[in-house]
């Protein structure tokens, strides 16, 4: 096994930063065994270059090594790239492919950003950890393969399985050893050695005289944030030895090239509302529909006391307590809109109250004491159905009164049983 020098020097590894020195350290202790490993790490860090040392110091180092960007590969082809195919299986599949398993058996398999797999995928993953067997797209046979599965990602992984967007065994399974880079910003001492390096090679690949650095040039390299990493470094370095015709940088020209960076400033984060935020509110909401529901029956049984009983002093008393407290129950209510179309509003009612003999101006032939408030999972029902028929059976339009995705209404058509009302 090689010593660590000899790796940095292999695989063009600059630093002598003690967290990058404990990562590769950590690689080469893993290497000789097939536990799986995940590199951890923001992004432009370098994470690609820890698998490729993993391997060649594997015993697998004579078998195929591939490198997989798993965000790069669209969801509808990532587990025929990875899986393979047979013929016929979908449209388009006029051959049989054999997939990165079954091509890479017996070495290493890279999967570069595993935490952007869709959801499925990971379950087939999940199997090949587990006992080595794949199914190709459009196969019903169990294949086996051998590879050893090294992954990386960008994400915070407890942040993705907490929104059920990454497997929780997966994980577990993957980060048997978890290897994590340093940013660029906690390796100060490396970024003047990684300068030079990158403007000596940039030096002979545009022909031209090395830059150099004055000490508040370099002073305001090793302060600077950096948060695209090596590759934003890398970048600047190339930029600065394409343009510049002084050779030597001050702090002023250095500064025109730094985009002006914020990510080391407190920074106001807008509080991301939870699903529990949502049903407290839209608990709420019901509620204040349900009171002015409460109160709309309230005037209807007024307006019946009214229409049989006249317009005795008793009942104009009674009724204009009844109306004073609608009105200030309501005060803050003015902008919400009643839920039912043919329910009568408080303007008539208190018309009626004020003058009995108005009471033929408006329609009475549908008016009857409402019952008790629905449920909340009944009014939920009730107001689904509404818009299903309204949009005759139309899910898309639906969704779209209701204030929700039509996934989300598809669900709730399924649960509630109300599948013979939509298309």
């Amino acid at each position: 096994m090689e010593n660590l020098q000899s790796i940095k020097q292999r695989f063009g590894i600059i630093g002598d930063n003690s967290g990058l020195n404990r990562a590769l350290e950590k690689a080469l202790r893993v290497s000789v065994t097939d536990i799986s490993v995940l590199v951890t790490g923001e992004s432009g860090v370098g994470k690609e270059s820890i698998p490729k040392i993993i391997h060649q110091n594997s015993p697998r180092k004579h078998f195929k090594y591939i490198a997989v960007n798993c965000g790069a590969i669209p969801d509808g082809t990532i587990d025929s790239e990875l899986f393979g195919h047979e013929k016929g299986a979908f449209t388009g599949a006029t051959s049989s492919r054999s997939g990165y398993f079954e091509v890479t058996d017996g070495g290493t398999i890279f999967l570069d950003e595993v935490g952007e797999l869709p959801l499925p995928t990971q379950v087939r993953l999940l199997r090949v950890l587990e006992n080595g067997e794949f199914i190709k797209v459009g196969s019903s046979k169990v294949q086996k393969t051998n590879v050893r599965i090294v992954t990386a990602t960008n994400l915070k992984m407890e942040e993705a399985i907490a929104k059920e967007k990454f497997r929780e065994d997966l994980y577990y399974r993957l980060s048997t050893v978890e290897i994590n880079l340093p940013p660029l910003r906690d390796r100060k001492e490396d970024i003047p050695l990684l300068f030079r390096k990158f403007a000596a090679d940039f030096a002979q690949k545009y022909k031209m005289p090395t830059l150099r650095l004055d000490d508040d040039a370099q002073k305001l390299l090793q302060n600077y944030y950096w948060s695209g990493n090596i590759r934003q470094l890398r970048n600047i370095a190339e930029q600065l030895s394409v343009l510049e015709k002084d050779r030597t940088l001050s702090s002023s020209t250095l500064n025109n090239y730094l985009p002006k960076s914020i990510n080391n400033l407190p920074a106001l984060i807008e509080k991301k509302k939870s699903n529990s935020d949502f049903s407290s509110e839209r608990e709420i909401l019901y509620k204040v529909l349900f009171d002015m529901k409460a109160d709309l029956t309230d005037l209807k049984t007024l307006t019946l006391d009214l229409m049989r009983n006249g317009n005795s002093s008793e009942t104009q008393e009674k009724n204009h307590n009844l109306i004073q407290k609608i009105y200030h129950d309501n005060e803050d209510k003015s902008d919400i809109k009643t839920i039912d179309d043919d329910s009568l509003n408080i303007e008539k009612s208190a018309d009626i109250v004020k003058n009995p003999s108005n009471v033929l101006k408006y329609d009475y032939a549908e008016t009857v004491v409402e019952e008790e408030p629905l449920s909340l999972l009944e009014r939920e029902i009730e107001m689904i159905k509404k818009a299903l028929i309204r949009s005759k059976g139309k899910r898309k339009k639906a969704a779209k009164e209701l204030g929700i995705s039509e996934r989300t209404l598809y669900r709730k058509i399924k649960q509630y049983d109300l599948n013979e009302l939509q298309e």
